[in-house]
């Protein structure tokens, strides 16, 4: 089964002469054990496109599938609990809520999935070691510098062994050797089954993609194979 698939997408903010296109008949698919990165200048709907793969925002034609589930035939409720359960989102933004600490951000998803407590933060910590910030775990956001929020979401994004990941610039924030260790992670997240879609603006953190899609103005100018040997030594 295809873990993604997007049919001819459309996607229009506003009417009128104010309407503006964001996508525009963007049709892929992204399969089990595949990791695509999604390249374009700013303003060409890499954003778009992960927000409507993530349910976060609905088609204004077209369909939106994940695991065989078509996303515009779900109540509000039942979208929300397949966002819990099967999709992981890093927020470009970051996202952190400001009142919880690091253990406690990541925790949430699966404690709002019905995961008990205890369960989740531990789950929660293996997924802070694996982005190197688990001594910040008991820190509150507004304590932690620019990279370590950037991990910490990364972190709530891949915790609980989700199928299907979407990151929107997760190596933004962070150095080179970081940005390597993060990519490396989801790239293992899908060789072992799950399925990513990432935006990057940086060839060398789009190598460890299987595939490389570029947009401009809201439409997939290309889909390319990326190379195995540049991904292997990034």
């Amino acid at each position: 089964m295809v873990a993604l698939e997007l049919e001819h997408v459309t996607r229009v903010h506003g009417r009128g002469e104010a309407a503006v296109v964001a996508l525009d008949d963007v049709s892929l698919t992204v399969a089990p054990g595949e990791l695509v990165a999604v390249m374009g200048p700013s303003g060409s709907g890499k954003s778009t496109l992960l927000n409507l793969a993530g349910g976060l925002d609905a088609p204004t034609n077209g369909r939106v599938v994940v695991d065989g589930t078509d996303l515009g035939a779900l109540s509000q409720r039942r979208l929300a609990a397949l966002r819990r359960s099967a999709i992981g989102y890093v927020f470009q933004d970051v996202n952190l809520l400001p009142a919880l600490s690091a253990v406690e951000n990541v925790s949430l998803p699966l404690e709002l999935d019905g995961v008990a407590t205890a369960v989740a933060q531990d789950l929660a910590m293996a997924a802070l070691t694996s982005v190197g910030v688990a001594d910040v775990a008991d820190r509150f956001p507004e304590d932690l510098s620019g990279g370590q929020r950037q991990r910490i979401a990364i972190a709530r994004g891949v915790v609980g062994q989700p199928r299907l990941l979407l990151a929107d610039e997760p190596t933004g924030a962070l150095d080179t050797a970081t940005g390597d260790t993060i990519m490396r992670l989801l790239r293992e997240r899908c060789d072992n089954g799950a399925s990513g879609l990432v935006v990057s603006h940086e060839p060398r953190y789009a190598a460890w993609a299987n595939r490389v899609i570029y947009l401009r103005d809201g439409a997939v100018l290309d889909d390319t194979i990326a190379s195995v040997t540049s991904r292997g030594s990034a």
